[in-house]
């Protein structure tokens, strides 16, 4: 049995759908408080499945977790459970705050409780892995040399800001108390049941329903994109072989520009779906004010991972966004299931 943080957003619901796909796996206990970003929608292929303990709750609920330790026994902790998207930590940094911080430290409390109550063997075979961003490391201008495990830590944004003092939480509880922690810090993801705030599935769906694709600044922001399927086999790998106490970054190995990103994602649908008028959905690109304190350029170095490991994502950008286009063309129903009226409102604020 693991248990699983955070399940029912995009990450994490793609790790518990991955782990279960293969039918000699151990189960899962799938905590997950259902924000806005959180569908359980996502895991509807494991309905009936009893492998699967889906429990609505925080991670900041001492109570909860406590018990949810106890009943189910659990060999491993993977906390995905997170704020993500550093446009609303701009707006309300709180919450960041609430569940990245203080939810990180209840649950690194509550894992070293349960922990330090096992017997010698299972207590060796123990993990928690916590899952981090890239973001935590700053901004890298055109010429510098990618992240590595040992970049400084420069978070610029209320979200990156909450994310690295998950981090170093975690990073303390290892040193003091022994608890047996990894790492690992990943680039963008992109990929199947991704929530439409973020630029991707913002921008398939945008070109679908004939809007604006809105563009920060230039345009030219440079991140490593990551196939989240690429990302769920890395914590598969870092979960059976790391190293106690380490770090991993775990990338795609894809640098590309914000605004290349998004002219690829309209050839893709120009073939795919054209629009009735026959012209490109690039002409649908809109250059917006750009966000505050906008990092610039994100890129990892995932040779440790690599070396280490043996891992490398399978996809590149090329094959992975394809798929990630049509997947959403081929999954209409579970769009319309969370793009709510809330939803819209938040992009009218965001972007208008």
């Amino acid at each position: 049995m693991i248990l699983i943080t955070g399940g029912a957003g995009f990450i994490g619901g793609n790790f518990v759908l991955d782990w279960l796909a293969d039918p000699t796996a151990e189960s899962v206990v799938n905590l997950d408080k259902l924000t806005y970003a959180g569908n359980l929608a996502t895991l509807e292929a494991l309905e009936g499945d009893p492998r699967h303990t889906f429990v609505r709750g925080d991670i900041g609920d001492q109570q909860l977790v406590t018990d949810s330790l106890k009943t189910h026994q659990p060999r491993a902790i993977v906390h995905f459970a997170a704020e993500s998207h550093v446009d609303r930590s701009i707006h309300g940094p709180a919450e960041f705050v609430h569940t990245n911080i203080v939810g990180t430290f209840n649950l690194l409390e509550c894992a070293r409780t349960y922990w330090n109550a096992l017997d010698e063997s299972k207590k060796a075979g123990f993990r928690f892995h916590h899952v981090s961003t890239d973001e935590v490391y700053g901004s890298l201008s055109a010429s510098d040399p990618a992240f590595t495990e040992t970049h400084p830590y420069e978070p610029n944004s209320p979200y990156s800001a909450s994310k690295a003092a998950s981090d170093h939480l975690v990073r303390a509880w290892f040193h003091t108390y022994g608890l047996p922690v990894i790492t690992s810090n990943c680039s963008n993801n992109y990929g199947p049941y991704h929530f439409p705030e973020k630029l991707i599935p913002l921008v398939i769906l945008n070109a679908l329903g004939n809007k604006p694709l809105p563009i920060y600044g230039d345009g030219q922001q440079v991140r490593d994109w990551l196939y989240v399927g690429d990302h769920c086999a890395a914590i598969r790998e870092v979960l059976a072989k790391g190293k106690l106490g380490e770090t991993y970054n775990i990338g795609g190995w894809n640098e590309k520009t914000n605004i290349d990103v998004v002219k690829t994602i309209c050839t893709i649908l120009d073939e795919l779906r054209p629009r009735a008028d026959g012209k490109s959905y690039a002409e649908q690109i809109t250059f917006v004010k750009d966000r505050p304190g906008h990092d610039r350029r994100y890129a990892i170095d995932a040779s440790k991972l690599k070396r280490e490991l043996g891992w490398r994502p399978a996809e590149t950008f090329d094959t992975g966004i394809r798929k990630t286009v049509r997947w959403y063309l081929d999954n209409p129903a579970w769009v319309e299931g969370i793009v709510s009226g809330s939803y819209r409102d938040w992009l009218q604020k965001q972007y208008s």
